[in-house]
């Protein structure tokens, strides 16, 4: 598959409102940020196992070839996804409970940057805060890629980073 989309990972919890920016800029005839969204190719639902949603968000990296990974105060220590905590995982044989199903530890946004990672994807993180604070990145990102504010601080108030993200995500 040739690879020609942009793949946003996130805490979709806290972290929604820097991805929307980027889909509400790229959106538009406005702004100059155009990217192909890879989560238009196929959905997960929240409700399918772990392991099929991480199918899912496979799919979708394999045709991305730049890796969006948004950082906020939580995102190192997620563990949604985990099979762990699917209803299916026995934890006395560390195993699942339907038939032919491996057992992946790794959260989803583990599984998402890890995986771009090897597939030597395009890294940009952009930290959802004035300044770029590694210590929330999760660690196999940590020294990888381009990482920057997603906001800054003007004269006069907090303004997007509109440009710096633009030149990450595009160049």
């Amino acid at each position: 598959m040739y690879r020609t989309k942009t793949y946003i990972a996130a805490d979709w919890d806290t972290d929604k409102g820097v991805v929307e920016k980027l889909r509400q800029w790229n959106d538009s005839n406005y702004w100059s940020l155009s990217f192909t969204d890879a989560h238009d190719l196929t959905q997960a639902r929240d409700t399918s196992l772990y392991c099929s949603v991480k199918s899912s968000l496979a799919d979708r990296l394999n045709a991305s070839k730049t890796f969006v990974l948004i950082v906020g105060a939580k995102t190192k220590y997620l563990t949604k996804g985990s099979c762990q905590y699917c209803g299916f995982y026995l934890s006395s044989s560390q195993k699942c409970f339907k038939e032919y199903h491996s057992v992946d530890l790794r959260s989803y946004i583990e599984y998402e940057c890890e995986k771009a990672l090897k597939d030597g994807l395009k890294i940009v993180v952009i930290y959802n805060y004035l300044n770029v604070d590694k210590s929330k990145c999760p660690d196999v990102l940590c020294d990888v890629g381009i990482h920057i504010p997603a906001y800054f601080k003007g004269n006069d108030g907090t303004y997007w980073n509109y440009q710096e993200i633009k030149d990450a995500i595009m160049k």
